[in-house]
């Protein structure tokens, strides 16, 4: 990995300087466009609308413009800015893990103490670990000032940006303002059925099915070119689009006991997911053998 930014996490007067890596990347296959009728390489170009010439990236500067005059901003505009000057990551407040909402959630990035030695980089680690706290940062990366909750996973600090308040819509359905009688009968079968997809989260057991299917059809149109047959590469086309569901109940019966034939057959057990139950239970709650009478 290569760092995209260097500098120094702050809380008080501590000092902690590390590197900056971008925690995720795209696996997505790489696409362009092209002419439908003859396969030419569909290209952009940056056109200046007064000469008509195109324009290099290094002559391209940007620009704001109110409805009545324009400004244009150079790059050393930018540069001279405060809080891009400032190669820092302060502290503004620990918080509650719990408090963090996930649909603030945005891009992460990977925390690598730069010197040394990284006793205060560990302390910081160790302080979020014990006390269950999160802490909120802010910086600027990007031309961007940037909010960020800082966490761990596993070794490693976590630097996560976060949407701005206004940045998250306020969900308004007017659907949902309308009283719904859930019956008693319902609300047990939709327990069941949850309980009978209940699990340990396992990430590596997913896959990006669609990335997968893209690549095989590359690969047969590669392979066989305009022979390519669909069917012979991904089997005949289900339907399978659903309509509105009419009888809740009667649908929430058959997805139980569908949901637990599959689950018999790949041999995930009732007694497999007790198990997997009991290991999330804290120590606490989990019953002391009775001590053995004195003959």
């Amino acid at each position: 990995m290569r760092a995209i930014w260097k500098g120094a996490l702050t809380f008080g007067l501590v000092n902690v300087p590390v590197k900056v890596y971008s925690a995720t990347e795209d696996h997505d296959v790489s696409l362009h466009q092209v002419h439908a009728a003859d396969g030419g390489r569909i290209r952009y170009q940056r056109i200046c609308e007064i000469d008509g010439e195109v324009v290099p990236y290094a002559e391209i500067d940007k620009a704001y413009d109110d409805g009545e005059r324009t400004v244009v901003l150079t790059s050393d505009d930018f540069a001279a800015l405060p809080s891009e000057r400032s190669r820092e990551i302060e502290v503004v407040e620990f918080v509650p893990t719990e408090q963090i909402d996930l649909l603030t959630l945005d891009k992460a990035y990977y925390l690598e103490p730069d010197s040394k030695s990284p006793k205060a980089y560990v302390l910081l680690r160790q302080t979020l670990e014990q006390t269950d706290r999160t802490a909120i940062v802010r910086f600027a990366l990007r031309q961007k000032t940037r909010l960020a909750a800082l966490r761990v996973r596993g070794d490693v600090l976590v630097l996560q940006t976060l949407l701005w308040a206004d940045e998250v819509r306020e969900a308004s359905f007017p659907v949902l303002d309308e009283p719904v009688k859930i019956s008693s009968k319902e609300l047990e079968l939709s327990a069941s059925l949850v309980d009978s997809f209940s699990s340990n989260f396992d990430p590596t057991e997913f896959t990006d099915e669609y990335q997968q299917e893209l690549r095989t059809l590359i690969e047969a149109k590669l392979e066989k070119g305009d022979a390519f047959d669909t069917a012979e590469t991904f089997g005949e086309k289900t339907d399978a689009s659903g309509g509105e569901v009419i009888d809740l109940m009667e649908a929430l019966r058959a997805s139980v006991e569908k949901s637990r034939a599959a689950r018999a057959g790949s041999g995930k057990t009732d007694a497999g997911k007790k198990d997997a139950a009991a290991d999330t239970k804290p120590a606490a709650a989990k019953k002391k053998p009775a001590k053995k009478k004195a003959s």
